[in-house]
């Protein structure tokens, strides 16, 4: 017996098994009863129908108005914060101006919180656990560069200044 079947026969079953019971104990008139048995049966036979119906409709291909109501999946993107701190790591190995006011100070922040230590007020021991060639970068009162065009800090010192960031 297939499932589709088996899920209509058994309620049908079910419900004539009750049916008999109740006219052996008669709690309520026959009438009553037989009204109780066809409204059973005509809801299994709805259920079965539209069991059917819904089936038969998921296996037709959606319609073109279907269709334009999905939106396509969105493709895996980087996250905006690193796009944003890759470009200033560009920007800073390309322009000394850059690197002075924008990249540097977003590394003294980074540093202050690994550090738990703030780089301004307590410069002596910051100098101290950064080391003296991150300090020489990161310090908070590092001059500004004569020339602002300029190219800025080559990315293998950029590189150094971030593993000894990661590091700490």
């Amino acid at each position: 017996m297939t499932p589709e079947r088996r899920r209509i026969v058994i309620p049908i079953a079910l419900a004539t098994v009750a049916l008999a019971v109740l006219l052996a104990v008669r709690p309520v008139p026959a009438d009553r009863i037989a009204a109780g048995y066809v409204l059973a049966l005509a809801a299994i036979g709805l259920a079965a129908l539209t069991g059917s119906l819904s089936s038969a409709t998921s296996e037709q291909p959606a319609s073109q108005f279907e269709r334009m109501l999905t939106r396509p999946a969105e493709q895996p993107s980087r996250p905006p914060e690193l796009v944003r701190i890759e470009r200033e790591i560009m920007l800073g190995a390309a322009s000394a101006g850059h690197l002075h006011m924008r990249l540097l100070p977003l590394l003294r922040e980074i540093a202050s919180a690994k550090l738990g230590v703030d780089l301004e007020l307590r410069p002596e021991r910051a100098k101290t656990l950064l080391g003296d060639d991150a300090w020489k970068l990161l310090r908070p009162d590092r001059p500004a560069p004569e020339d602002r065009t300029g190219p800025g800090l080559p990315l293998r010192r950029l590189r150094a200044l971030v593993d000894t960031l990661e590091r700490l």
